[in-house]
């Protein structure tokens, strides 16, 4: 546990941290950094994954199973925000705080840290389609759609990061070698994106008025992220019978703290972004105790 935590959790904190700080002492507008990160970063970030990671025949797996999931988990987080009277702004936060995992500052170095490079290229493939998602549903989700899907469709199409998939992933089967200057300020770019996603969190962080939080959602939110979200990959992955290499993996990458792109989407988006950054947070902090728990039942 104590490994996960220092090699993990403990520099996420940190950064987390960081970003609460900064915005207390400065005050500074979080608006303004969180597009530069959705608009300008998050796109040399998708470029980058897809270019450098292959995709192979498992990934037509990876995409029913997951698929499998998130449909579930969205028709769950419905029917219990119904029964718990949420508005539509309530409902959507809380579906951004369950549907998405961390899977990739998160989820793949536990994956790194504990399998081999067979299950970790199951886990790069899982945290692709896992931003795909995330640029198109999780757009979906976080967009007003009161007056119909057109805006939601709209503020799909208007995501720069959705524009560079396609590129990258025929240049990468292509085997067409980007110049090397190029590549080089790509790479920069999108090593930056995390970071300061992040530190917007964080900053996030620092705005919320605890006292207002409505608590009881949060921790149903944190206990469908890091629970229920597993347990559903398990009985899927054991129902279709999948090797045991890509169950475990599956499990892993759907038992992750909700993600922080969540965040940007609910600033973005002004779908109740001091709800969904606490969220991230405390899914988290309690996930260096699920997840220790969920390797130790299935290593």
């Amino acid at each position: 546990m104590m490994n996960i935590f220092e090699n993990v959790m403990l520099p996420v904190i940190l950064i987390f941290a960081s970003g609460f700080i900064f915005k207390i002492k400065t005050q500074m507008a979080i608006k303004p950094l969180s597009n530069i990160a959705i608009y300008l970063l998050l796109p040399f970030l998708v470029f980058q994954t897809f270019y450098k990671y292959s995709i192979n025949s498992k990934f037509v797996t990876i995409i029913i199973v997951t698929s499998i999931i998130l449909i579930l988990l969205i028709i769950i987080g419905v029917v219990f925000s119904r029964f718990w009277g949420l508005d539509q702004d309530e409902r959507d936060a809380f579906l951004l705080s369950i549907c998405f995992p961390n899977s990739g500052n998160f989820g793949i170095p536990i994956i790194m840290f504990a399998f081999g490079s067979k299950e970790l290229q199951y886990g790069m493939a899982i945290m692709i389609f896992h931003n795909i998602l995330m640029g198109t549903v999780g757009i979906y989700v976080a967009s007003d759609k009161s007056s119909g899907i057109r805006k939601p469709l709209t503020n799909i199409f208007k995501q720069p990061m959705n524009y560079v998939i396609l590129p990258a992933i025929l240049l990468n089967k292509c085997n067409v070698v980007v110049p090397n200057f190029l590549m080089k300020s790509v790479n920069l770019i999108g090593n930056a994106t995390i970071p300061i996603i992040m530190l917007v969190l964080g900053m996030q962080l620092a705005e919320i008025h605890f006292q207002k939080v409505d608590w009881r959602t949060a921790g149903w939110a944190c206990l469908f992220r890091l629970v229920i979200s597993p347990l559903i990959a398990y009985f899927i992955a054991t129902m279709l019978m999948l090797s045991y290499s890509m169950m475990v993996v599956l499990v892993l990458m759907s038992a992750m703290p909700s993600a922080a792109n969540t965040t940007l989407y609910a600033i973005e988006f002004d779908k109740k972004p001091q709800y969904v950054s606490i969220c991230t947070l405390v899914s988290t902090i309690f996930s260096v105790v699920t997840i220790t728990m969920i390797l130790n039942w299935m290593i």
